[in-house]
């Protein structure tokens, strides 16, 4: 399970695909006060048990990464662009703005680092602590980690499941999201689908549905 509300105390938010900024990240603001939330494509790093032992690891703002310009608005602290899917910055926010490795932005501070060297976030985490902490604009929490281990742990279960008709077909929905809102088919396929269905996700059109409680 995965806190999609805020804390109250001031946070760095991460974007992107690099699991090993996050873990520089969460290390180096370990006992600063400053929490750390995801967004976007690096929601899964929730689900890797070694994230678990970060106190301050205190889960995901936001939605896809077309949504950015208003969430990274309101999360009021420094965002940590790792990968692709920057936006043309706001001016209200540009100054809170760092991008690391292959990504880059400018006028927005880079961090320097090759693949790797331990990089230095001392800089962001400074930033952070003079910010207030990020408006909360969503509670509760949602549910994800379905990894190949996890089924194969359960794969008696889901087979028994198939046999007796209670899962009758597995779908996948994958693919990125986009603002159109023609983008809501995700959406409503996934509320038609019959309860006997099973949806396999991968890539941020997840955010289409991964809210609906299903």
């Amino acid at each position: 399970k995965v806190n999609i509300g805020t804390r109250n105390n001031p946070g760095i938010i991460i974007s992107g695909h690099d699991l090993k900024d996050l873990e520089m990240l969460l290390e180096q603001t370990q006992g600063t006060g400053v929490d750390v939330y995801t967004h976007s494509e690096m929601l899964p790093a929730h689900y890797y048990p070694a994230f678990k032992k970060y106190s301050n690891f205190a889960g995901n703002y936001g939605n896809a990464w077309w949504k950015q310009k208003d969430e990274f608005e309101s999360f009021n602290g420094p965002i940590l662009m790792t990968t692709n899917c920057i936006v043309p910055p706001k001016d209200s926010y540009k100054d809170r703005l760092f991008t690391t490795g292959a990504a880059g932005y400018p006028g927005c501070k880079h961090i320097k680092g090759e693949p790797g060297e331990k990089k230095d976030f001392s800089e962001v985490i400074a930033l952070a602590k003079k910010c207030p902490p990020p408006t909360q604009i969503e509670s509760g929490e949602i549910v994800g980690g379905f990894a190949h281990n996890q089924v194969f742990a359960l794969a008696d279960k889901v087979v028994e499941a198939v046999k007796t008709g209670a899962v009758e077909k597995f779908v996948v929905m994958a693919g990125c999201d986009g603002r159109h809102k023609e983008r809501d088919y995700y959406t409503e396929f996934a509320k038609a689908l019959p309860e006997s269905a099973v949806i396999l996700t991968a890539g941020c059109a997840k955010y289409r549905y991964n809210k609906l409680g299903l």
